[in-house]
């Protein structure tokens, strides 16, 4: 008998062994607390695990889908559950669901996944490639899915454990859709104590985790505006009312609300991101139409822009004899995300366990936003970023472009830190009493 390849699954044995011991005590003291993470990486670096995670990854990559479209998506995840026998409620926010492990009673503690895809072309040649033409996985969500459904693998294998319940949340529509402001409408965070949420990222290496107490992502809104002048001949210039030009002196006007109106200290953006108008060279168009992006780190700050944007260009388009009109309703408006004080001790409490305390970075504030933030503006929630570059291979490209890729060694990472929050959430924060109205989850 070749005993080399009994090591493996003797050394599974003992780890999830030592693990059960671990929780045996509901009283565990700081050393054994910290033995919780440890073992959950050690779980999830195991081949059974790590490429079955990989499995799922790819496949979502190949099968990208937009916002509010993860019919497909969702079906896969589903199916996975289903064979690890995790009880669900489908669907929530169109097609997202939330999943359950442990008792079905409180505390209840959530960890969530965004699903969908983004709207471009992928330039990255390799074998699990995008089959779909102008959809692609460029922002890691296809890994948050993979993560998350390996944290609940083992969670579930260690359910008899909880002292609680872990709630499982599948996201849509991330990507502008504002899934997240869905699905907490629909009450799913409801006697639910704390929500983690994470993101894989290029700008920090493998094995380390970065985040911040506080505001971590802006708020942030989009808005089109119309700009109709009176179209005519190019050389006849003095016979129309110029739109581009009224668009082009608005889109000036416009960066002074930053750097002459907002605080410098209170960091704000405002961008133009689109232009559209006219077809030919030698026509003035009968209108002309622009869109953008602002954002801030302070609802009024994000309240005090949408106003002034809106003077700006209908007050501008005037002085050149146009008028416009500006939506702001398309897209939902993304509150700024904030990180709890109390959670983010707590992270760090585990990320250290885990990963060891240089490998736990405190990183600043940046103008992205994160609908997360709408979770966490209901309950306390921790949004968190995921190291994954190889110092020692070849740089990788950020989120959102054609040639982002996953240093698919970073699943481990999500997986085991997803589980050891939600599990040690459950057991250091079990409340002194629990009230006999509270609902039970279990029969969702």
């Amino acid at each position: 008998m070749d005993f080399s390849k009994w090591v493996p699954l003797i050394s599974t044995i003992y780890v999830l062994f030592s693990l059960t011991l671990t929780l045996l005590n509901c009283n565990l003291n700081p050393e054994e607390l910290a033995e919780i993470p440890i073992n959950f990486l050690n779980l999830a670096k195991r081949p059974e695990i790590l490429d079955w995670m990989v499995g799922v990854r790819r496949k979502l990559h190949e099968n990208p889908e937009l916002g509010f479209e993860e019919f497909e998506t969702s079906k896969l995840i589903r199916h996975e559950l289903d064979k690890m026998g995790i009880p669900y409620k489908y669907p929530i926010a169109v097609t997202g669901f939330v999943g359950f492990i442990g008792t079905g009673k409180p505390p209840f503690v959530a960890i969530r996944a965004d699903m969908d895809a983004l709207a471009m072309q992928e330039s990255v040649e390799w074998e699990h490639k995008s089959k779909v033409e102008g959809k692609m996985h460029g922002c890691g969500h296809d890994a948050h899915v993979a993560m998350l459904l390996g944290a609940a693998k083992l969670l579930q294998e260690h359910r008899h454990d909880l002292q609680g319940t872990v709630i499982l949340v599948f996201q849509p529509a991330e990507e502008g859709g504002g899934g997240a402001k869905i699905m907490t409408e629909t009450g799913i965070l409801e006697n639910v104590a704390a929500i983690f949420g994470l993101h894989v990222s290029t700008r920090f290496p493998i094995g380390a985790v970065a985040s911040r107490s506080g505001s971590i992502l802006a708020g942030s809104g989009c808005f089109e505006a119309i700009i109709n002048g009176k179209g005519g001949h190019a050389a006849l210039p003095q016979h129309t009312i110029d739109p581009i030009l009224a668009a082009s002196n608005v889109i000036v006007s416009l960066q002074y609300l930053v750097s002459r109106e907002a605080d410098p200290l209170d960091s704000q953006v405002v961008t133009v991101a689109q232009f559209q108008g006219g077809n030919a060279f030698n026509v003035i168009p009968d209108s002309a139409t622009i869109g953008g992006t602002f954002r801030a780190f302070s609802e009024e700050g994000l309240m005090g822009l949408k106003r002034r944007i809106e003077e700006v260009i209908t007050r501008q388009a005037a002085v050149h004899k146009c008028n416009a009109t500006v939506n702001f309703d398309d897209k939902p408006f993304f509150p700024v995300t904030v990180n709890n004080e109390q959670l983010h001790q707590y992270f760090r409490n585990v990320a250290r366990d885990m990963l060891g305390e240089r490998n736990i970075l405190e990183m600043k504030p940046i103008m992205g936003s994160e609908d997360f933030s709408f979770f966490a503006k209901v309950i306390p929630g921790y949004f968190y970023y995921v190291g994954m570059q190889n110092e020692t291979g070849e740089r990788l490209h950020p989120g959102h472009s054609p040639f982002f890729t996953v240093n698919e060694e970073v699943l481990p990472y999500g997986a085991a830190l997803h589980a050891s929050l939600a599990m040690r959430y459950l057991l250091e924060y079990q409340p002194k009493s629990a009230s006999s109205n509270v609902i039970s989850h279990d029969e969702l």
